[in-house]
């Protein structure tokens, strides 16, 4: 690896102290991997940190193994910063010559990061009605966060706060975890909905064996757990998506496909994924029943539901002519506030 730099800074033959950092205990073997053979290595919680005598020559000597585990180091959150007299620098820095200012939000976030640290999540439940029973069907799954005071923080605030310090992994499988081990303690017998971020998901084997894993321990029926795929503006790699709907399917699992009808992406993902069912975006909910385009729209929408097998589901339905005119047009299921709220007890009866 050729030292490369911009206005910004250099890497530089001089000493430094590079520290390893993730806040996923189970990834610092990858950092031992490099550092097995320096004997000044020192951990302390989460950072792995060594003394080197020559920082360029460091990362010359060891292009191979950055150029194989980069993309894993990325993305599983495990981040390496080079502290020298007068820098501090990460490794996207180094590799893609451009700064990074990760985990300057540490004081701001002490927040979120008392929650992850914690894992004081909690999950509410929503419940999804079948209309042809007009019975509970499922109950979607909804994470909060549980501050020292008993407050919750909601989900766009974590994952806000998530995203801009590279935490997405570790959140999305607590939550996960959470929802599975709540709708057990809650003894729900019925289908839970439970959202994933596959943008956080390097590797499906890998980061979705704990989901498995406690899937399998708490002897829930996979066929009652459904996957919700989210943020699909923000899918670019449709193959590596393929490979996640892949494994949760070899597992027993559904999976439904969150939005849709909000932009061109998420119609074109029911082409490239065929989910078990598709959840109608609230959107396009809201109003249906006096607004003709957004009929129209709904209209196309069940017609590929039909023709392709798959189930429709109306969400965000807050009024009775709502819901009536999705009756008309034709719905599976049906979720939103005209029935409840979500709720840390599981509504059990609606009507």
């Amino acid at each position: 690896m050729s030292c490369k730099c911009n206005e910004n800074f250099c890497i530089k033959n001089e000493k430094a102290t590079i520290h390893f950092i993730t806040v996923v205990p189970e990834l610092l073997h990858k950092c031992k991997i490099l550092l097995k053979d320096k004997n000044n290595l020192r951990l302390k919680e989460h950072i792995c940190s060594i003394d080197i005598d020559d920082a360029r020559t460091f990362f010359e000597n060891q292009v191979e193994f950055f150029d194989e585990n980069f993309t894993q180091f990325e993305q599983a959150e495990i981040k390496i910063f080079v502290e020298t007299t007068n820098e501090l620098l990460s490794i996207t820095s180094v590799l893609k010559a451009k700064p990074l200012n990760i985990y300057l939000n540490f004081i701001k976030d002490n927040s979120f990061f008392e929650i992850l640290e914690s894992e004081t999540l909690t999950t509410h439940f929503q419940p999804i009605i079948d209309m042809k029973t007009n019975k509970i069907h499922a109950y979607e799954c909804l994470t909060r966060g549980v501050l020292p005071n008993g407050d919750l923080m909601y989900p766009n605030d974590l994952f806000e706060k998530s995203n801009r310090n590279d935490t997405n992994f570790r959140l999305d499988k607590l939550c996960r975890e959470s929802a599975l081990k709540t709708a057990a303690v809650k003894k729900i017998n019925s289908k839970v909905f439970i959202n994933f971020l596959p943008t956080a998901i390097y590797d499906p084997k890998f980061c979705l064996q704990s989901t498995v894993k406690w899937a399998k321990q708490l002897e829930l029926d996979p066929r009652n757990i459904v996957f919700e795929v989210v943020e699909t503006e923000n899918v670019q790699d449709k193959v590596h998506l393929k490979q996640i709907l892949n494994y949760y399917r070899e597992q027993g699992f559904k999976i439904a496909l969150d939005d849709v009808g909000e932009g061109y992406s998420s119609l074109n993902m029911i082409i490239d994924i065929k989910p078990d069912i598709i959840k109608v975006d609230r959107n396009i909910i809201d109003g249906i029943d006096t607004n003709e385009l957004k009929q129209s729209v709904y209209k196309a929408l069940k017609s590929i539901s039909i023709d392709n097998n798959i189930q429709i589901l109306a969400e965000g339905v807050e009024t009775l002519e709502e819901l009536e005119m999705v009756k008309k047009l034709g719905v599976d299921y049906a979720q939103g506030y005209y029935f409840a709220k979500p709720s840390p007890e599981p509504i059990r009866r609606i009507f």
